[in-house]
């Protein structure tokens, strides 16, 4: 029995990290449009490499790959120099 309460904790906790990361994908998409908005001094290159981590970050929300998609955009938020 105590196994089993450790295992549906374990889920319960794995669960809660997958919301939490999948509501932060948005906000920081949020602020990557907001950083593009505001027209950052950046190469062409740079700014050809946050686009495509943008979206590459916004696919990989929409297919349920939360941890990917924190890490994606979290490259293009550095580029940026936002947190």
């Amino acid at each position: 029995m105590f196994v089993r309460t450790i295992s549906l904790a374990a889920v319960a906790l794995a669960l809660q990290v997958a919301a939490a990361s999948a509501g932060r994908c948005p906000l920081d998409m949020k602020k990557i449009d907001a950083a593009l908005a505001a027209g950052p001094q950046l190469s062409a290159a740079q700014l050809d490499e946050v686009e495509t981590l943008r979206k590459t970050g916004a696919d990989q929300h929409k297919s349920g790959q939360h941890k990917q998609s924190v890490e994606t955009l979290h490259k293009a938020k550095a580029i940026l120099g936002i947190d």
